[in-house]
């Protein structure tokens, strides 16, 4: 598929960001997010790309819609249809509290109020097979009652609809038959497979958010279109794969984690590229290997730190996911999450610690340096104070920055902690790194990765500026600066292929499942995602498949996600020999054991579709110029308690191949780098930073 521009749109917490590729060039917008109306600040980006619409080829967007309807509890009116005997599953959930030594801690809100929760009588045994027909006339009856109501979505999920959809298909034509207006969600279509209380509350939450995603990407695809965009509009999905508008409109829920994945996805295609050296004439040399695919990946944005784990070049997926107080099983990348962005707000807590964040002071009114009214000291402010940023340059074009009005903010917190401002100042940037820390410690330290051995990427309008410092506290490495750090996200988009994904749940022992029937569910899986790629522009031969299936030892409560080789490749018993043996080395290296004679069972089968796209050529064509000529001057700037004279270079002046040594900073269009003492930088042949932390390599 050729395009000729290439845009991709991620909306945060304080800016929409734009990346356009046009050309082989690269070009980076910045507009104020609208959380009131986020669809205005999207179409207002696309007003400002300096592309013609008819020239735009390809549009992606990553969302945070859907996560913020339910971390504020916003989803439509909803209703939830299930078996007789199961009405109060979603409420009862899992035995685990959110605190186990808090005798008052509260389970989540449910999803649907328990008058809004419906009972009919039916029932499928574990195999799908039919124990109790469906009740007709009693759905027909309550078809009629919620057609009188003002309920905006039905979400329906009765017992082993994943082994049979039969029940819940006709309650829906039955619905339908009876004059009920309002989006229905199978959980059958949305997440068939095991567990009840997560298959539930996803269908629920899928059905409480199909109107409020619906009308979202409504109004941006009528935008586009009536600005003369002719390019269908991609969403990226929680799992780090492109969507179409229809597949979002209608599973809303893998939208979840849109954003974040696409900054994985983009960080993972920068770091394979970058590292690479230039020689005299600054063309491409030998020496360091280029590439890196182990990768820590550090998003921070104006609300948040968004961290995850590369291995092998690919982003962890995981099915256990947490958003706000909910479970969601849906395949995500798997991205750990802290309240340390940029627009953190800090505080001194009733012990009289300094805290930062959760709390935000989000895009309007934002940290109080963005002169738009804000009065809450925030990271961002901070960082102004220490010399950091440069309140003459920090964002000039759009903001008016008072660094008299952020000192006056930190005044009562240095008053009530008995300190100066800049101690202060540099408490809060203290207490943000320790919080990346955790979280980076999460992802790696705390799943058997010892970080030495990983580069860290980072991004966001506020990642580089915390990177390196980071980065020293976990030994490693390397931290590498993407060209477009401040947009990364919004570049994913643009790197990433479009996917559908199919599973359903069979679970069994591994040694009695039927190997003919297995590929035949493969085999109808592939047939369904090349359709659906098909219809959505892709030829054949751009259209690939991924088979896996999720395994355990027989007994076990949670299972491990094994690739499966082609049925071209083996016959059924070396079929089941190389699945067995790739699950028990994944075992090993997840659990630091294996053992070979126990017996496995499966638990879910799984197929990816992958529509390739031809991601944007981010070389560097301009090798010219030196390092010096790119310094624009120094100031003040304070590390580890003192002034330091610090060199301050420009980002788009720095040549490839150019190295400097810290203390200094690299400011760019949309993000600043702070290189410490005794840590050095170098550009490489695709204008990333890569900076060396002195960090032993494991």
């Amino acid at each position: 598929m050729r395009q000729d521009a290439r845009v991709g749109v991620d909306v945060g917490g304080t800016f929409t960001d734009l990346v356009t590729v046009r050309d082989g060039r690269v070009e980076v917008d910045k507009v104020p997010s609208t959380p009131e109306s986020p669809a205005e600040g999207v179409l207002a980006g696309l007003d400002g790309v300096g592309v013609p619409p008819a020239a735009v080829g390809f549009l992606g967007h990553g969302t945070t819609v859907a996560t913020n309807a339910v971390l504020e509890g916003t989803w439509a009116d909803t209703a939830l249809v299930t078996t007789a005997g199961f009405r109060d599953a979603v409420e009862i959930g899992r035995q685990t509290r959110p605190d186990i030594y808090d005798f008052r801690a509260a389970k989540p809100v449910p999803v649907v109020p328990r008058d809004r929760r419906y009972e009919v009588p039916e029932r499928l045994d574990e195999r799908g097979r039919v124990v109790e027909p469906l009740d007709e006339s009693a759905v027909r009856e309550l078809a009629r009652d919620l057609a009188a109501t003002d309920t905006e979505s039905v979400a329906v999920a009765t017992l082993f609809a994943f082994e049979n959809p039969v029940h819940e298909r006709r309650i829906a034509e039955l619905f339908r038959e009876e004059g009920v207006d309002a989006a229905i969600s199978l959980s059958s279509t949305v997440l068939p497979e095991i567990r009840e209380y997560e298959r539930t509350l996803t269908t629920a939450l899928n059905a409480g958010l199909v109107p409020v995603v619906d009308g979202y990407v409504g109004a941006i695809a009528d935008g586009a279109d009536e600005r003369g965009v002719t390019a269908p509009l991609r969403l990226m999905g929680s799992d780090g794969g492109l969507a179409t508008a229809a597949s979002a409109r209608e599973r809303p829920v893998e939208t979840l984690l849109s954003g974040p994945a696409a900054g994985v996805r983009g960080a993972a295609h920068v770091a394979a590229n970058a590292g690479g050296g230039v020689d005299a004439e600054g063309t491409p040399a030998g020496g360091e290997p280029s590439g890196y695919t182990d990768l820590l990946t550090m998003d921070v944005g104006g609300t948040s730190c968004d961290v995850s784990l590369v291995r092998d070049g690919e982003p962890l997926v995981s099915t256990e996911t947490t958003v706000g107080d909910y479970p969601v099983s849906v395949p995500s990348v798997d991205v750990h999450t802290v309240g340390a962005g940029g627009g953190s707000i800090a505080r001194v807590d009733d012990g009289g610690a300094l805290q930062v964040g959760p709390a935000s002071a989000g895009a309007d009114p934002g940290p109080v340096c963005y002169g738009r009214g804000g009065t809450a000291p925030t990271v961002t402010d901070a960082h102004l104070l220490l010399g950091r940023l440069d309140p003459d340059a920090f964002l000039a074009d759009a903001l008016d920055t008072d660094a008299d009005a952020v000192r006056a903010a930190f005044e009562p917190l240095a008053d009530e902690l008995g300190q100066s401002v800049r101690e202060v100042a540099e408490g809060v940037l203290a207490v943000a790194d320790a919080e990346t820390e955790r979280a980076l410690r999460v992802v790696s330290v705390e799943r058997g990765h010892d970080p030495r051995g990983f580069a860290l990427v980072a991004y966001g309008g506020a990642g580089p500026l915390h990177a390196t410092s980071v980065a020293e506290r976990l030994d490693v490495p390397r931290v590498i600066v993407p060209r477009a750090a401040g947009v990364l996200s919004a570049l994913g988009l643009l790197v990433s292929d479009v996917t559908y994904d199919e599973a359903a749940s069979m679970v069994r022992p591994f040694a009695a499942v039927d190997h003919t029937a297995l590929e035949e569910r493969f085999a109808a899986f592939a047939e369904t995602g090349r359709d659906r790629l098909r219809e959505a522009g892709h030829d054949r031969d751009e259209i690939g498949v991924e088979r896996s299936l999720d395994l355990r030892y027989a007994g076990q409560s949670f299972e491990l996600r094994v690739p499966v080789p082609d049925p071209e490749a083996t016959t059924a018993e070396s079929f089941r020999e190389t699945v067995r043996e790739r699950f028990h080395e994944r075992h090993r290296r997840r659990y630091g054991h294996a053992d070979r004679g126990e017996p496995l069972e499966l638990v879910t089968v799984r197929l990816r579709a992958r529509g390739a796209v031809e991601p944007p050529s981010l070389a560097v064509d301009d090798h010219d110029g030196s390092v010096e000529a790119a310094r624009r001057g120094g100031r003040s700037v304070v590390f580890d308690g003192r002034e330091r004279e610090t060199a301050v270079y420009d980002r788009a002046s720095l040549p490839v191949g150019g190295e400097l040594a810290g203390p200094a900073v690299v400011e760019g269009g949309s993000t600043t780098l702070v290189v410490h003492p005794g840590q050095t930088a170098r550009v490489d042949d695709r204008a990333n930073v890569v900076v060396d932390t002195g960090g032993e390599t494991a």
